[in-house]
């Protein structure tokens, strides 16, 4: 039986060259954090130019939950202006598709095995202090560097140094008396809490006075992380009557477990992630319900946005601003029954990918290549014209902003490790490939799902041990092992 926290088992098959290399490439960059300076990763062109950095990361957001990619329901004017004037990428997808873990690889351009962020589990334990984060080489670089919002991630990174900190390092939040901690120049207070303000608004309203700040020439990297529409899916005040007659399609499967799940493994059937079945989730309790406050939750953020474009336009500095904007993982809205996140499946790992910078993206651009939350790290600090340190595992998406490029990525690696977690979801590994998909669940007895997404994109049809899928399946759990040991294993403490 693998070990719970193996989403695939550990070998000592894996890189010793590669495993060398990046180990010793995360000690000098340890060396240098050690010694306060992150020189070694910094541009000798020190006086050019560089644009401000503004980075969304949306909680739980659906590659589908914006108007630009189609919603019938969901308005997103705000989000969309970033598309519409810059870059969307129609396949961006996360590694591990949980709160705390998404975001160390977006901070730091590594797979959770590789940064030791598996899951949820050790809130105040930090990041291993030798894994540099973009932010650290942004500021070395010369930016001042803020975080506000939900951090969620080990220690709520606050161990590091921020001009300015202004988050909360829990799941969710009070969103009617919300908690928060508030920090300057590498110091971080006590936590304190606000009464009756939605806490994406408070957020908001700190990365203004933050910006109002006078900073000289030095160029700003400010990352807004939003809490909602994170469960419970409380509603900003404003937004108590949307949807109140708006009608919610049933996705197609959702009655699939009227049915018995036909073609899904045991730990699918048992994983206590459906619509209505928990009471550790009492606002899962209906799919209207879920759907209209999880959209109601997005407009918020929508606005929040939109508050941001408005000081950049007011400053004359947005199109010197680069704007990210992506999200730590999906959300099942009813598929299969689901909610929440956590599994292989389209919905979960799906996120939105947006880059909007005039002078290195055209707007209007939309591509198909893969695109992963390692690649987030890379491409910002591509964007400020910075080296990419060879220890990241992902690549700067920005050169498809110029061409398209089918050899951008053909497959990469899915782990989930969390174990025990509160939906019973059980640890799993994955490959995905342009038009296929399996997945490994790695706990006896161990169980596999098999997709054609080019024939059946919403993975009703399970083709693992099929006879006419024999080639296929061998193939993909090759590549499955040849992926996951390009990945080192960082060695586990806590």
């Amino acid at each position: 039986m693998s070990k719970p926290n193996e989403a695939a088992p550990s070998s000592a098959s894996n890189s010793a060259t590669r495993r060398e290399f990046l180990q010793g490439t995360l000690a000098a960059a340890g060396a240098t954090l050690a010694a306060g300076s992150l020189s070694a990763f910094a541009s000798p062109a020190q006086n050019k130019k560089r644009p401000n950095l503004v980075f969304f990361l949306g909680e739980g957001q659906r590659a589908d939950a914006l108007s630009i990619a189609g919603n019938s329901i969901l308005k997103t004017p705000n989000h969309d202006r970033i598309g519409h004037e810059g870059i969307r990428f129609e396949n961006a997808f996360c590694t591990n598709a949980l709160c705390a873990p998404a975001r160390a690889t977006a901070l730091t351009g590594l797979y959770s095995r590789t940064s030791g962020a598996l899951d949820n589990n050790g809130p105040n334990v930090p990041l291993p202090s030798d894994i540099p984060l973009f932010t650290d080489l942004l500021r070395e670089a010369g930016y001042e560097v803020a975080i506000l919002g939900k951090v969620h991630v080990r220690n709520g990174v606050e161990d590091r140094y921020w001009d300015y900190y202004f988050g909360h390092n829990n799941p969710a939040n009070d969103y009617a008396n919300p908690f928060f901690k508030e920090g300057r120049k590498g110091k971080v207070g006590e936590e304190k809490q606000y009464k009756g303000v939605y806490p994406d608004d408070l957020t908001v309203d700190r990365a203004l006075a933050w910006l109002d700040e006078d900073r000289g020439d030095k160029p700003f990297c400010l990352l807004v992380w939003f809490v909602a529409p994170h469960e419970p899916f409380f509603r900003a005040r404003r937004h108590f009557d949307l949807y109140r007659d708006t009608p919610v399609e049933k996705p197609a499967t959702f009655d699939d477990d009227l049915k018995g799940y036909p073609g899904k493994p045991k730990g699918f059937v048992d994983a206590e992630n459906k619509i209505g079945t928990t009471t550790t989730h009492v606002a899962c309790g209906s799919h209207e319900g879920i759907v209209k406050d999880y959209y109601a939750g997005l407009v918020a953020v929508d606005d929040n946005i939109g508050r941001i474009f408005t000081w950049l336009e007011k400053k004359n500095i947005l199109d010197e601003t680069a704007i990210v904007q992506t999200s730590d993982h999906g959300y099942f809205l009813g598929e299969f029954r689901l909610f929440d996140k956590r599994l292989m499946h389209e919905p979960s790992i799906r996120v939105p990918l947006m880059i909007r910078y005039p002078s290195r993206i055209p707007a209007g651009t939309v591509r198909a290549e893969q695109v992963l939350d390692i690649d987030l790290a890379p491409t910002f600090l591509d964007l400020a014209g910075l080296p990419v340190p060879a220890h990241m595992q992902g690549k700067s998406v920005l050169p498809l902003a110029k061409a398209a490029d089918p050899g951008f990525r053909r497959e990469w690696l899915y782990e989930y490790f969390e174990w025990p977690n509160p939906e019973a979801v059980r640890p799993h590994r994955g490959i995905r490939t342009e038009r296929y998909k399996l997945i490994h669940y790695v706990m006896d007895p161990q169980e596999f799902e098999l997709y054609d997404l080019q024939n059946d994109p919403g993975e009703t049809t399970n083709l693992y041990g099929r006879p006419e899928s024999a080639a296929l399946q061998q193939h993909l759990l090759a590549r499955l092992e040849a992926l996951q040991k390009e990945v080192p294993t960082r060695p586990q403490s806590v």
